[in-house]
């Protein structure tokens, strides 16, 4: 008998006026993994205002997800859109890379893929240069 191991971990951490949201997806999701991490995201990002959140989405692991968890994964997604900064994907997988491109249409801040989570994580953390009039 063969067990398949899916579902959601994340950290949460809260610097100044920045919320840094790491999730890593293990195995393909189900609508279950969605009403457990749901209540987690809503908590962190509640009293957000301002786009200040960064995430760290580690699918190195990731296959994917069941038809309804994909619709969770899109509800969300728009219930929070404005508030992201930046998200970086990493993994090694080539589908990566346009969800990424999909992501970015629905997500008002930055989407990039990224091959390792070194290279994601220095994206996340540069911030952008001031503009001068």
């Amino acid at each position: 008998m063969s067990s398949h191991t899916h579902g959601f971990s994340i950290g949460i951490e809260r610097y100044s006026d920045e919320i840094f949201l790491s999730l890593k997806a293990v195995g393909k999701l189900n609508h279950q993994d969605y009403k457990k991490i749901t209540p987690m995201i809503d908590a962190a990002l509640h009293c957000v205002n301002d786009p200040k959140v960064k995430v760290l989405f580690d699918a190195s692991d990731f296959d994917g997800w069941e038809l309804r968890a994909a619709w969770d994964d899109f509800t969300l997604g728009l219930k929070y859109n404005n508030r992201f900064e930046k998200v970086a994907i990493f993994g090694h997988k080539k589908w990566h890379e346009y969800g990424a491109k999909i992501a970015a249409w629905f997500i008002s801040g930055e989407v990039e893929a990224f091959q390792t989570q070194e290279d994601a994580i220095e994206w996340l953390k540069n911030k952008p240069a001031p503009t001068y009039v």
